[in-house]
């Protein structure tokens, strides 16, 4: 399906896994894309087809940089913001990154829009901002328990600024909380995570954090460009909250047999034990996707066949594991 929105955009996290993806379909879709990145995680290889199209621009820049970003969004249709920290799983151990490159930057973010009347944005939101939610699968109006993770408290308070602004200058937002993402481009997260321990340290023992029976539901970054751009075509309230996954999960344990006999290997597993793999994790993540769904979207690629899809791309890409440390 082919985006319906005028023709300049911003994406920012424009060299990350899934904000590459979607660069490479607006440009595709004849969009004039700019791009912004620090690069502290994303790849420029990532963007190897978008440079070589020249309604793509690349800045390479941080959301910090307010007087940056007001230059930037002169003359801008929409905002694609997909730029933050991801590592859920150590935020504890630096919280500052969390409110910086979260928080602040999209209070930035929204400043510049609002400085160049910018009026529109997508936002990447998270299912860790459910916390220690009890309702399953959770649909977006579920009650919001404890806070569980300094990253999804910090995307959770951006929803909340980009809704204030919604309300208070008449902004337009697009919100997509996702189950974690796979695919090809794929840098973090548990596949990442065990590949590199069987493969990448040839070790015959599998390390899987708490005690593998952790229930997760994923999603193909295929499936997951798809669902955001038929929501934004389709849904036009002021504020459109969205849930994104699949209509499955699986525990890791069984993710871990998947990877292993992808990869021809016999590890033996070890746990680390405790019904949550860190402090923050959510021990299970089963998200309603029928709103998302009644408006003809769904998943082509199932769970398996995402985290195959995934080893296969990691094969290919060994690279990665030099760049990610």
């Amino acid at each position: 399906m082919k985006t319906n929105l005028k023709k300049r955009v911003v994406v920012t996290g424009c060299a990350g896994f899934i904000g590459s993806h979607l660069v490479d379909k607006l440009l595709l879709d004849k969009q004039i894309v700019t791009g912004i990145d620090n690069l502290n995680t994303g790849q420029k290889r990532f963007l190897e087809n978008a440079f070589k199209n020249k309604k793509f621009k690349f800045v390479y820049g941080d959301l910090l940089n307010l007087n940056l970003l007001k230059k930037i969004l002169k003359n801008v249709d929409l905002v694609y913001h997909l730029a933050a920290n991801a590592d859920v799983r150590s935020g504890f151990n630096h919280p500052k990154k969390d409110l910086e490159q979260n928080a602040i930057c999209t209070f930035n973010l929204l400043e510049a829009m609002r400085h160049n009347s910018v009026k529109k944005i997508v936002f990447t939101s998270t299912a860790p901002i459910y916390g220690d939610v009890k309702l399953f699968p959770t649909p977006e109006n579920a009650p919001l328990p404890n806070q569980t993770s300094l990253y999804g408290a910090s995307k959770l308070y951006c929803e909340g600024l980009i809704q204030s602004y919604c309300e208070g200058y008449n902004f337009q937002s697009w919100i997509f909380r996702f189950v974690s993402i796979l695919g090809p481009r794929y840098s973090h997260g548990h596949v990442f995570d065990f590949y590199k321990q069987l493969k990448v340290n040839k070790s015959k023992k599998l390390k899987i954090f708490g005690n593998g029976f952790q229930r997760k539901s994923y999603l193909h970054v295929k499936d997951c460009i798809s669902a955001i751009i038929i929501a934004i075509n389709k849904s036009k309230k002021k504020i459109n909250i969205f849930n994104l996954g699949c209509n499955e999960f699986l525990n890791v344990r069984k993710s871990a047999k998947i990877i292993s006999k992808k990869l021809n290997l016999s590890p033996k597993f070890s746990f680390t034990g405790g019904k949550c793999g860190w402090i923050g994790d959510q021990p299970f993540v089963f998200l309603d996707t029928k709103k998302i769904r009644n408006l003809g979207w769904k998943n082509s690629i199932n769970i398996e066949n995402s985290i195959k899809m995934t080893v296969d791309w990691l094969n290919k890409n060994k690279w990665i594991f030099k760049k990610i440390r």
